[in-house]
């Protein structure tokens, strides 16, 4: 991964990463420590820190930071198969096989996620049929059974299109959470003081009481440091924003997430999202059907009252088609400019 990758991961900024990555290279020369696998009290001491390791390369080849490709599926396959080494070194952490399971049944959507051209294909779009079940049934069944606790539900019986399960599970922990009952999983979450966690409780809390729940949380993190050139923030803020109905609002959250991420695919569809939630002379209306339709009414009513003059009929038909596409045509290159104005209008501030 590079410096930049890292950067990103730990939501830090990238020379400060750069400084830590030469301090940590000189400190491990200088001490000469050796490779090799670690035992007792100083295998749990740095457990964790591997495991964030491990989970950052697969978030990395999940979702790139950059490039053209929304995914890098090699870095997902790596962190499966360094976390099975581990899984095998420590087969009675269940940490360890927790993460493994995660990964799995992440890693069981990545066939779904793109499309023939290698643009991104949102969850609720996706064809469950192109899921891996094989990752999808490994997951739930280890041989450590406390690793079910960092899944919510397992998936649904795969069937083309459908909508994920609800989840009942994380909404019955957050139901606990909002009515003073104490569970190990609110626990979890309220403990955690990583901004990242906070957004997808957020995500979370919008599945189970609505986007308006999830809106309210979100904002308290926009003044969070760490977030500020986070995509993913105004990007998750548009999506709850589109589903209250406050369009105008929408389209520039998706257009700021947009200009704050590296990755050409996230880009392009995080405009598109951003066109299709945009103010109304921008967003794909009636207007252009109601034109054509009423052409067509207008082409139908006149053949019927001159179907007695023939040629001329059929001139006057010809003509007004003609009037249709040209008219279609105008009306699509209107909107196309017109978004893109107001996207500079946008970036420009």
């Amino acid at each position: 991964m590079t410096t930049q990758e890292i950067a990103r991961a730990f939501l830090v900024p990238e020379p400060t990463v750069a400084q830590r990555i030469v301090r940590a290279k000189r400190t491990l020369t200088e001490a000469r420590v050796p490779f090799e696998v670690l035992r007792g009290p100083d295998l749990r001491a740095r457990l964790s820190s591997v495991l964030e390791v491990i989970y950052l390369i697969f978030n990395e080849g999940y979702s790139a930071t950059a490039g053209e490709d929304w995914m890098r599926p090699a870095l997902c396959e790596d962190a499966l198969r360094l976390g099975r080494i581990l899984a095998g070194l420590v087969p009675n952490e269940p940490e360890v096989h927790g993460l493994v399971a995660f990964m799995e049944i992440q890693a069981s959507r990545v066939r779904a996620r793109v499309g023939p051209a290698g643009e991104p294909i949102l969850l609720l779009d996706q064809d469950r049929t192109r899921w891996d079940h094989v990752l999808v049934a490994a997951s739930p069944r280890s041989s450590v059974p406390r690793k079910s606790a960092m899944l919510s539900v397992a998936p649904s019986a795969p069937t083309p299109f459908r909508p994920p399960s609800p989840p009942v599970t994380l909404a019955r922990v957050l139901r606990r959470k909002r009515t003073g009952s104490p569970s190990p999983r609110s626990t979890m979450l309220s403990s955690s003081s990583c901004p990242v966690v906070e957004l997808n409780r957020a995500v979370a809390l919008s599945m189970a009481f609505g986007p308006q729940a999830g809106l309210e949380l979100i904002d308290t993190l926009a003044s969070e440091p760490s977030l500020k050139a986070y995509h993913l923030l105004p990007s998750v803020r548009g999506d709850l924003l589109t589903k209250l109905g406050r369009f105008d609002e929408a389209c520039a959250e998706f257009e700021r997430a947009a200009t704050l991420t590296r990755n050409v695919r996230e880009r392009n569809l995080l405009f598109e999202r951003a066109g299709r939630a945009g103010p109304p002379w921008v967003r794909p209306s009636a207007n252009r059907v109601t034109v054509k339709k009423a052409a067509h009414r207008v082409l139908a009513g006149k053949s019927r009252g001159q179907s007695s003059q023939g040629n001329n009929s059929k001139s006057c038909r010809c003509h007004l088609s003609l009037a249709i596409c040209c008219l279609d045509m105008i009306i699509t290159a209107r909107n196309i400019g017109i978004a893109a104005i107001h996207s500079r209008m946008i970036q420009s501030g």
